[in-house]
This record gives structure tokens, sequence and C-alpha cells, in this order.
């Protein structure tokens, strides 16, 4: 199971960024779709997750700008950033449980930057 992370970049405050997560491997069914991110000197942060079942969760600090989404049947998860600040500047990793085994995989990071 491999996941690639897009779409991060360079953006003004007050910007918008979509992050995509693409899955590939062998077939496999996922339970929990999350982003994070790890600013630096920062532990990493869970910023949102999407159950299988569709229900969603957000940190405090992103609450009413960031919208996870998914397209399930395609294993793909997408972040939808509005209103970024410079605080919301990271890397920002994919994060899925498989629902067979438990276990967790990765994406490679994107980097979002968060600057005038």
């Amino acid at each position: 199971v491999q996941l690639q992370a897009s779409g991060g970049g360079l953006v003004q405050p007050g910007g918008s960024l979509r992050l995509s997560c693409a899955a590939s491997g062998p077939f496999f069914s996922i339970n929990v779709m999350s982003w994070y991110r790890q600013a630096p000197g920062n532990q990493r942060e869970l910023v949102a997750t999407m159950t299988s079942g569709g229900s969603t969760n957000y940190a405090d600090s992103v609450k009413g700008r960031f919208t996870i989404s998914r397209a399930y049947a395609r294993r793909m998860v997408y972040l939808q950033m509005n209103s970024l600040k410079p605080e919301d500047t990271a890397v920002y990793y994919c994060n899925y449980q498989v629902s067979t085994t438990g276990n967790y995989y990765w994406g490679q990071g994107a980097q979002v930057t968060v600057s005038s």
C-alpha cells in the first residue's frame, strides 16, 4: 500500500489550497482516512478524519475553514483548505487505516506554506 499526497504549495494568507491523497497497491478497504500536519519544531497533529461511514472530525484550529472529503471507490481523500493562515504552514500527511488489518499507512507529505 502506498499513499501519494499532492496539491501543496505557497499561498497568501486568506487563500485556499486543496490537497489530494491517492492510494495504490493491492485492493483494500479503508476504515479511516485522515489528514495530519507537522510544523517545524512541533509534533504531528491530527487535522481532520473521516470514517468509512462518513463521519468527520476536525481539529478546533481548522473547524469552519477546512473540509475533508473522499472518493471512496477510488480510495482518494481530499482536504479543502480555505481562509489559510500563516500558522497553517506545515507538512501535511494523509493517513489510511486498513479495515482488515487495522494497520495504518502514511503518505509522503505535502508542504503547505502560507505567507505573504
